[in-house]
């Protein structure tokens, strides 16, 4: 899967979606999508990641604790 990062607009292609889709890991294995050359594997912080649309990542993906409002309330 692809996704742009948000401070150079650089595509970033995710290695593991597993840790992608898991909000208790903060980072993603990726590497750019930029030149000919495949750049080696890095880490990216979830948070400075976006849908190449522009669409921020789903909370479900980011915050394992974004629902806890809700629960408290019911």
């Amino acid at each position: 899967m692809f996704l742009k990062h948000t401070s150079n607009g650089h595509l970033v292609e995710v290695l593991a979606l597993q840790d992608l889709f898991d909000p208790h890991r903060a980072n993603v294995v990726g590497r750019y999508n930029v030149g000919e050359e495949m750049p080696e594997p890095a880490l990216f912080d979830k948070s400075e990641l976006m849908f190449p649309s522009g669409e921020d990542l789903p909370n479900c993906w980011l915050d394992a604790h974004y629902r806890d409002a809700e629960l408290k309330r019911a």
